[in-house]
């Protein structure tokens, strides 16, 4: 191309404009200069202030020069014209974005979206080829040996060593029956033999609990259960942990056969008892080699390995007296070892005809086969072990951790204590119960009993049965045996702690407007009371049905014409009729409020709806009662009972220090004054067989409805003991076992609590209190108002002691009165009145509606957080205290209550 026909450079900016300035510089005579003459930085830019323009020479460079920032036209740097940026240094990531404006400059390109994914998966196959590369197979063998856990008493001295008297014993895979193999297989990993070895899905919701801040445990295959029972030196819950069994599980995976696999899982696995490995587990529970298993056997043991503490037939009440009770255990056990045997049919490990065999559970052995927990210590060592796990947010201890072993438990148990209880026991047992000679009243007679120190709350004794290894529940714990007539001073305490209502005002002011109430409050005495409501109307149930209340022996108490008598001696005597009209008086929401401000469990409070409720019909422990009474011989002062004082680990040094926290339950005016009115049960009334020589002692008896409990509960300032009584079969055996009636039990015609319960009390407190200084109790303060001092507006004429009351119907109900029912001459026993030596006592029956008195009235409490969620249907086939009120709770543990 010639050269008179190039294209001349174009200036910066082209078009009209520039040919313009172009001719306004010409017509000055001027010449534009070439292009980078001048030298000046100001050269490329325009300017306001005649300089001269940057010319490009070329299309292309232009472009270029418009791409690194310049304006659409040469000079537009002003407002609205865009913005130009100074070329500067290319950036590696360049986010936010220059070549962009608004909200495109925080959108990344798909360059970097590319880039960063590249990035971050290949950082993780990084970080996992090295985790991979830096854990390690586990050793089980390594880890075989389960240590002792050493229990001492409270001088320091040992107890029991205790937990690693079945170590896990390694044996071949060969030694382990075909049918346990495929029983673990069949229901928990039924694709072991075809699975990476990791469980993608139970990781991810093992991270996602772990984010929501639950715990990190879920769905698993055998592999990673493998190495987590292989794991032992860190069994916490955490993503790291998660993490690492992944890692582990992968390499365990990829680098042991599935058969070494399987072999270490059942011999790692923890089957409960103190039992680690399939071996250990086959002589703990039938007390035979594993190779000698078989097939409904194999299925029960994999059913326990969902977790000993409820599928254990023989139960775990001491850590979860809610749902780890032995009727429930064995109903759920039952109910795993059946879909076990199914799924193994299904899956085709085994033959129908042979599945058909197994509908029952195995016969298996006694829990106990350590010797050394015989006699009162199981009970204690369970206690201890239960407190530990049931508080494990305050000692950091777990079941599984427990299991392990490595602690040092410093208990709260005085020894001499714990021999002398069982010894007053004994002595009581062997003089009067006589099963041989008087098999229909004398056989299954139990006893329990506990003593708390008032000072701290510090479980000092219990007497748990005959023995640990051949009684396994702890009759000092929870039985569901009802209190009786125990239950009456808290009746009392709410009366002076918050008052009885105003009958004059409506329900919502006398809630507010109340008379607080003096021991000489006068309420009547005589039997058959019909029970009023607080404002004077009848009472009546949701069915319009009233109540007559009944004295024990059918006896009235005081004088005509109104036979009032004060509340001090209604206690001695142990009224009915007259602490029942007192709990209405009060509210029995009140009634309810003072036993749980004194130390007692919401959900061994059965029947708080009905008058009835007021005496008894509930079924707290000894322990529960013990440390009850002790807030009374504190002033008012409530510890929570306790039997662990100071844990220690081998690897962790001291993990847990108990510390005593005090709460004021009641006032030291109102706890004094119960006190002083429980001085004259001792001394004067059906609590007379508890006195003990030179000391001052405030208690109360206890007996129940048909006779089947009877309760001492009785303090002075340093101890507060509760004994109680009752027929029981202790026979696993017999289906719907319930408490027996103790008419002629011990020879007697009738049991009450002033009767064995009270010697045993007076004869063991002896011996714990001996070389103790005597100390009285508080000299209370007069306390109240004497209400129901006004002689009744309409007295009624005094029936004779054989005269039966006919009761007129109530103005206030349409419907006529139930007939009161007449106890048969076998079940009652006549006493004069006013006659204490008599020790008539206290049926906690009446006619009419009464309190419902069946096992499902109570409930139970507290339980380990990796509970299973049984059904709340679940029904328990030996819950004791079925159709006698209350419910089978009132341990000494608890969670939340109900």
């Amino acid at each position: 191309m010639s050269e008179h026909r190039r294209k001349p450079p174009q200036p910066q900016g082209g078009g009209r404009a520039a040919a313009r300035r172009g001719q306004s510089g010409s017509s000055s005579g001027r010449r534009a200069a070439p292009r980078g003459a001048t030298g000046s930085p100001s050269d490329s830019y325009g300017s306001d202030s005649g300089g001269e323009e940057h010319s490009y020479g070329s299309r292309a460079e232009a472009r270029r020069a418009a791409q690194r920032g310049g304006s659409r036209r040469a000079g537009s740097t002003g407002p609205g014209r865009g913005r130009a940026a100074p070329p500067g240094k290319e950036r590696i990531i360049d986010y936010p974005r220059h070549d962009k404006d608004g909200w495109r400059r925080w959108m990344p390109s798909w360059r970097l979206v590319t880039g960063l994914c590249i990035a971050f998966f290949g950082s993780m196959v990084a970080a996992a080829g090295i985790g991979y590369a830096m854990v390690g197979v586990p050793d089980v063998a390594k880890t075989a040996k389960a240590q002792n856990n050493v229990y001492y008493w409270s001088d320091g001295s040992q107890m029991v060593a205790t937990g690693g008297e079945r170590n896990r014993q390694i044996i071949e895979l060969e030694e382990i029956p075909r049918a346990m193999q495929l029983a673990v297989i069949s229901q928990e990993n039924k694709t072991f033999y075809e699975d990476s070895g990791i469980d993608p899905k139970g990781i991810a919701r093992a991270v996602f609990n772990m984010a929501r801040g639950g715990n990190t445990q879920g769905g698993s295959t055998i592999t990673q259960q493998y190495v987590k029972n292989a794991m032992l030196d860190d069994q916490s819950q955490t993503l790291s942990r998660k993490v690492t069994e992944m890692f582990v599980s992968v390499k365990v995976g990829t680098t042991k056969e599935k058969d070494e696999i399987l072999a270490g899982y059942l011999n790692s696995a923890y089957y409960g008892r103190g039992a680690y490995g399939i071996q250990a587990a086959a002589q703990a529970y039938f007390d035979k080699k594993a190779i000698d298993l078989n097939e409904g056997e194999c299925a029960f043991l994999a059913a326990v390995l969902k977790g000993a503490t409820y599928y254990d037939p023989a139960g775990a009440s001491s850590i979860d007296p809610v749902h780890a009770t032995p009727a429930k255990n064995k109903k759920r056990a039952l109910l795993q070892m059946q879909d076990t045997l199914e799924k193994m049919v299904e899956y085709g490990h085994l033959d129908p005809s042979i599945r058909a065999k197994y509908t029952k559970l195995p016969e298996w052995q006694n829990p106990r086969s350590n010797t050394a927990l015989s006699g009162q210590t199981g009970y204690l060592v369970d206690l201890a072990k239960a407190y530990i796990v049931n508080n494990s947010e305050e000692t950091g201890i777990t079941a599984d951790l427990l299991e392990q072993g490595g602690y040092s438990i410093y208990t709260t148990f005085d020894k001499k204590k714990v021999k002398a209880l069982e010894e007053s026991v004994q002595k009581v047992y062997k003089k009067n119960i006589k099963p041989e000679e008087r098999p229909e009243t004398d056989t299954h007679v139990q006893f329990g009993g506990a003593t708390v120190d008032p000072a701290t709350g510090a479980i000092v004794a219990i007497y748990g049965g005959t023995d640990a290894t051949k009684h396994f529940t702890n009759n000092a714990d929870s039985t569901g045996a009802q209190v009786g007539s125990t239950f009456k001073p808290y009746v009392l305490a709410a009366a002076m702690q918050w008052g009885v209502r105003d009958p004059d005002k409506d329900p919502d002011q006398a809630q507010d407007e109340r008379t607080q109430v003096s021991e000489k409050s006068l309420y009547s005495g005589k039997n058959r009371l019909k029970i009023k409501e607080y404002d004077g109307s009848i009472w009546q149930n949701e069915k319009g049905e009233q109540w007559e209340q009944v004295n024990d022996g059918d006896e009235t108490y005081g004088t005509a014409p109104d036979y009032k008598i004060d509340l001090r001696e209604a206690m001695q005597y142990s009224v009915n009729s007259s602490f029942v009209q007192l709990g209405v008086d009060v509210g029995l929401d009140k009634v309810k409020e003072s036993a749980m401000l004194s130390g007692l469990l919401e959900g061994s409070l059965a029947g708080t709806n009905y008058p009835s409720f007021s005496l008894g019909t509930s079924s707290p422990s000894a322990i529960r009662m013990a440390g009850s009474y002790a807030t009374f011989a504190a002033s008012g002062k409530q510890r929570e009972p306790f039997s662990v004082k100071k844990v220690t680990s081998s690897k962790d040094g001291t993990v847990y220090t108990h510390k005593t926290k005090t709460e004021r339950a009641f006032t030291a005016l109102v706890a004094d004054n119960v006190t002083d009115v429980l001085k004259t049960v001792v001394e004067e009334g059906t609590g007379s067989n508890a006195q003990l020589e030179g000391r001052e002692v405030a208690g109360k008896t206890g007996t129940t409805d048909g006779n089947k409990s009877a309760w001492f509960v009785g303090y002075t300032p340093q101890l507060s003991t509760a004994i109680s009584m009752f027929r029981y079969p202790d026979d696993e055996t017999i289906k719907n076992r319930e408490f027996l009636k103790m008419f002629g039990t011990g020879g007697q015609k009738k049991i009450h609590g002033a009767s064995f319960p009270s010697e045993i009390w007076a004869d063991y407190m002896e011996d714990a209190l001996k070389g103790k200084e005597s100390v009285p109790f508080p000299t209370p303060k007069p306390i109240g108002k004497i209400v129901n001092d006004a002689p009744s507006p309409t007295p009624t004429p005094s029936p004779t002691e054989t005269e039966e009351e006919t009761p007129s119907p109530s103005p206030s109900t349409s419907e006529p009165e139930p007939e009161p029912s007449t106890p048969t001459p076998s079940e009652t026993e006549t006493c004069r009145p006013l006659d204490f030596r008599c020790k008539g006592e206290d049926d906690t029956g009446g006619t009419g509606p009464g309190g419902p008195g069946g096992a499902d009235a109570g409930g139970t409490d507290g339980g380990v957080t990796s509970s299973p969620s049984p059904s709340e249907s679940e029904e328990e086939g030996n819950n004791r205290g079925n159709g006698n009120g209350g419910g089978n709770n009132g341990g000494f543990f608890g969670g939340p209550a109900g």
